[in-house]
């Protein structure tokens, strides 16, 4: 285990409220057109997704550069590029959710790069943090993140109910140093964060150590 410091919640300044407001208009717009949130969640967006997002930034450290995994409608990444002003890779390989990203980061004045490619075929120098949200199980998300991550780089990972079956399947095959924080938007949701992650060796599968 590690220790994670529990910042408070982002200061939500007028500046960073008009920001999001403005993203939320271009979601609210290009929903209507391909599959960005649930139509039924839109009511809710600020809260179910925005928000959610919104706690990972003030994990962030300063200047860190970031990947965002599977970034679909910009949850977590562009919200925590909106909010922080860091450097933010997002990686989504739908062209369409793509060309969504594009214009939301424009009008939200964020700092990203967004690459319309597959997860697998990304080649991005090191990074300091890489996040997901509701993208795919963990043993999956340690797969792609590992190689993307800077060697003191972590993971930071918006989680459901099933976390604990995750973490148990992925330490079949992953070493790694976990922090978990309740999530505040979500009675059920957990923040992991994961660092010092390195792969099972063979030798070790072999005698179960």
């Amino acid at each position: 285990m590690f220790h994670v410091k529990r910042e408070g919640p982002i200061d939500m300044s007028e500046a960073l409220r008009h920001r999001l407001d403005r993203f939320a208009a271009i979601l609210t717009r290009w929903n209507a057109r391909i599959n960005l949130v649930s139509p039924r969640d839109l009511p809710h967006l600020w809260d179910r997704h925005i928000a959610d997002s919104l706690q990972l930034a003030a994990l962030v450290p300063p200047g860190a550069r970031l990947a965002d995994l599977g970034s679909g409608g910009g949850f977590p990444g562009l919200i925590i590029a909106i909010a922080t002003n860091a450097d933010v890779t997002l990686i989504e390989s739908d062209q369409r959710k793509a060309a969504f990203l594009r214009e939301a980061a424009r009008a939200a004045g964020a700092r990203v790069t967004v690459l319309a490619r597959r997860i697998e075929d990304i080649d991005i120098p090191p990074v300091q943090v890489v996040t997901a949200r509701a993208l795919a199980a963990l043993p999956q998300l340690l797969e792609w993140s590992s190689r993307l991550l800077a060697p003191d780089g972590f993971c930071l990972f918006l989680k459901g109910r099933n976390v604990d079956d995750e973490l148990t399947s992925a330490a079949a095959d992953w070493h790694m140093a976990v922090s978990r924080l309740p999530s505040r938007t979500n009675a059920d949701g957990t923040i992991l964060k994961l660092g010092e992650i390195t792969r099972v060796r063979h030798s070790e599968r072999a005698t179960g150590s």
